[in-house]
């Protein structure tokens, strides 16, 4: 059997992987604080037939190259990219967006943090901010419910103006901020949440602003960073890639088929 025919299958494999990729970051282009993925691919094993260096000839001198014969592609892993994406204006006093490294933690159903940088945020029930699945944000900050008037600064101080005391200023809480050392590392789980993990490295805390982390912005929202254009053109070299390797089966196919009839 040609071995043409399973190099090309891993190629097939590795462009379909990609287009799902890309189809996922076209499906998420309006989803607040997105991150869109890349993926990168690796060479499989060689069949080594002559390395390069052997003494061959009546000389015995080295050889310049040798023969090897790959074995095809396959997927090295996907990769978020944390550049920041378009902030975008609504004049809604709890949508926060961070302009610049950093995510927001919250408290999770289970019990654990996550983290996110959807800063689309609302009060439950209880008054806390909580973000638009509900989970509390952390350090958890309670706004009265007498509340006329809720400011929340660049560096993350949440203050406001209560009907007990409409002329003077109420400082209700501080949001900080956590920024990873390889947020590429960290295990998104869906619903904006990113969890950490070893490959990630322990969350640096710290005030908006300070230590490398960003500022924030009240009454913005960020939005994905995933570009349309780069995406459409992506996914036509994945689809033109995935033709040409199945191009490469049907040649394969043909010249078996021409050696099987060569006894007739």
């Amino acid at each position: 059997m040609l071995k043409s025919l399973y190099t090309t299958a891993t190629g097939m494999k590795a462009q379909q992987t990609m287009v799902d990729m890309i189809a996922n970051n076209i499906a998420n282009v309006n989803t607040a604080g997105f991150k869109k993925s890349q993926a990168s691919f690796e060479d499989l094993f060689y069949v080594t037939l002559q390395s390069p260096g052997l003494a061959r000839g009546a000389n015995d001198s080295p050889a310049p190259i040798g023969t090897q014969i790959g074995s095809g592609t396959r997927l090295n892993g996907t990769t978020k990219v944390f550049t920041t994406g378009t902030l975008e204006i609504t004049e809604r006093n709890l949508d926060i967006a961070i302009d610049g490294e950093g995510f927001f933690a919250v408290t999770l159903p289970d019990g654990s943090t996550g983290y996110t940088r959807d800063g689309g945020f609302h009060l439950n029930a209880d008054g806390k901010l909580v973000s638009g699945s509900g989970n509390v944000l952390l350090p958890e900050i309670t706004v009265p419910s007498d509340t006329l008037e809720i400011s929340i600064d660049p560096t993350g101080l949440v203050s406001g103006r209560t009907a007990g005391s409409p002329d003077t200023a109420t400082v209700f809480g501080s949001i900080t901020l956590h920024r990873f050392i390889n947020p590429s590392g960290m295990l998104a789980v869906g619903a904006n949440v990113v969890r950490p993990t070893e490959a990630s490295g322990a969350p640096i805390t710290g005030q908006p602003g300070l230590t490398g982390l960003g500022l924030l912005k009240q009454g913005f929202v960020e939005r994905s960073n995933v570009q349309i254009v780069n995406e459409l053109v992506n996914l036509i070299v994945a689809q033109r890639a995935y033709e040409v390797n199945s191009r490469a089966i049907q040649a394969s196919d043909q010249m078996l088929s021409t050696a099987t009839n060569i006894v007739r």
